[in-house]
């Protein structure tokens, strides 16, 4: 039975978060108190470790992929790549941030269209634009894939060429030894649990927001908090049928089907839109973001005391890292074979590229029609952010048709993210096993999307975003040391294979010796 692959890891996340859900459906109000004081608590004291830690992850990154480790392959030596590049792309980047990049691709860049970024500039001007634009693509660029691209390659390495489980503890082994087995493993793989419920919930929240936004704007149904349970409800039973199909079948299908829609939009609106303004708005920002990617990753407010960085960037930066054991355990789960240089190449740059594509298009767009159309876009996200997409999509010749395909994908997006979630979720609370089992996916299926409702029902958007930040706190700290158990393993790995060249070497020069005589 695979239930007897259930351990105290499950009994004790499941139990926690359970008693969460409760709390959120008993007294609302006293949860929403509490988190907004963790929250300032966490961003206050802890805020610069976010910061620093994230850097942290993209410059080690890039070390993977140029220093003397990029040709070791994740397997066998001789081992190729289980899955095709674009199937391979899609995986990753519909589990990756899906519902949060067609939720945020056009509300973002508005938002600090009407107030920029830190009082850069003023707001509704050209410049406020460009500083627009840039910071949704540092959001969304570099930065999240880095933190994926760590916990990925540690994964991938521990399982595919060490053969260890595919725990979160396992990439510990090198640094702690068979302790991962015991307590301290555990502890960690229960960290890793709550910070990938709480990182779920979070964009399953967004999803819920903007499909009752989209339906809203479309249908004129409601947007309330009843709707949005009935939307949670009914996308949950979706989840679950796709989730008992399995990974080959249900995910795989329905993220080639996503990217295929997220394409299709994308080009749409690359060509009936302001086709030129995208693309120079696209080339300008890329060298904008790369040209002062460094102080845009250290800029706090400590002489101003301004709440900015802390409602955006460490937001952010918070919830890529509760997302991190989620995603990082299914992309691992997807590169089997890769090299690491081709591996942290293609998951660090391919997504950031298609993001900030999607940013110039869509937020893009949406500053074009507020700038020189006059289409009072930016009011409308200032009264109600869920529903910015659907407004400029409306814009656009098929405004309706385009508005329905984006809430359809929105749906398709919240269902694969949510199927992934529940396997990783099963995964992790499952001693590792690659397949868990339907009643553990179950289990988590109905509790992540509990918590989803809970967020909702104590403090809507603000409720999400608080739940991430706090949560991901102690697993920023587990990733950190995951670093140095990374470099010690691939360090002896290094050091192995130049004891072997030599071996190689010494008996290539006897027998060529031997020959000579």
């Amino acid at each position: 039975m695979k239930e007897r692959n259930l351990g105290s890891v499950f009994y004790i996340s499941v139990t926690i978060t359970t008693l969460f859900v409760l709390w959120g459906f008993i007294f609302p109000e006293h949860l929403e108190l509490q988190a907004t004081n963790a929250l300032e608590f966490t961003t206050n004291a802890f805020g610069w470790f976010y910061l620093m830690a994230t850097f942290f992850f993209l410059a080690f990154a890039f070390y993977l992929a140029f220093g003397p480790y990029g040709k070791i392959k994740l397997g066998e030596d001789d081992e190729e790549p289980e899955y095709s590049f674009f199937s391979w792309f899609a995986m990753l980047f519909s589990a990756g941030m899906g519902i949060g990049l067609v939720f945020w691709g056009v509300a973002e860049p508005i938002y600090h269209y009407i107030t920029p970024p830190l009082g850069l500039a003023e707001g509704l001007s050209p410049d406020a634009a460009r500083y627009a634009l840039r910071y949704s693509f540092f959001h969304w660029g570099l930065h999240p894939w880095a933190i994926y691209t760590i916990i990925a390659l540690a994964l991938a390495y521990s399982q595919y060429r060490k053969g260890e489980s595919g725990l979160i503890s396992s990439t510990f082994r090198p640094l702690i030894g068979d302790h991962v087995d015991g307590a301290i493993g555990k502890g960690i793989d229960t960290l890793a649990a709550i910070a990938t419920v709480s990182g779920v919930a979070t964009s399953l929240g967004l999803g819920t927001l903007q499909i009752n936004g989209g339906l809203s704007y479309i249908f004129g149904i409601p947007n309330n908090i009843t709707i949005q349970i009935i939307i949670i409800l009914v996308v949950t039973v979706l989840y679950m049928i796709s989730s008992t199909t399995g990974l080959n079948r249900g995910i795989r299908y329905l993220s080639n089907l996503n990217l295929g829609l997220a394409l299709g939009l994308l080009l749409f609106v690359l060509v009936m839109g302001p086709s030129s303004f995208i693309l120079e708005a696209f080339t300008t920002t890329i060298g904008g973001y790369l040209g002062n990617i460094i102080p845009m990753s250290f800029r706090m407010t400590p002489f101003s005391q301004g709440t900015w960085i802390g409602a955006w960037t460490l937001f952010y930066w918070a919830w890529w890292i509760a997302w991190a054991p989620f995603v990082g355990t299914f992309i691992a789960r997807v590169s089997r074979g890769r090299t690491i240089k081709e591996f942290v190449l293609g998951v660090l740059l391919v997504p950031s590229i298609f993001g900030a594509l999607w940013f110039a298009a869509f937020g893009g767009s949406a500053i074009f029609i507020d700038m020189f159309q006059g289409g009072g876009i930016s009011e409308a996200v200032s009264q109600d952010v869920t529903t910015a997409l659907f407004i400029t999509l409306e814009h656009f010749p098929l405004g309706t048709v385009l508005a329905l395909l984006a809430t359809f994908l929105i749906i398709t997006f919240f269902v694969t993210s949510a199927d992934s979630a529940t396997f990783v979720l099963g995964m992790i609370t499952s001693k590792g096993v690659l397949n868990p089992a339907n009643s553990t996916k179950l289990t988590w299926g109905v509790l992540q999307s509990s918590i989803a409702a809970v967020l909702l029902w104590s403090g809507g958007l603000n409720g999400l975003q608080t739940a991430s930040i706090v949560a991901a706190f102690p697993f920023a700290i587990i990733m950190v040391f995951m670093i140095f158990s990374i470099v010690k393993a691939l360090n002896e790995e290094v050091r192995e294979e130049k004891q072997k060249e030599k071996r190689r070497r010494k008996k290539l020069d006897e027998l060529l010796k031997q020959s000579q005589q």
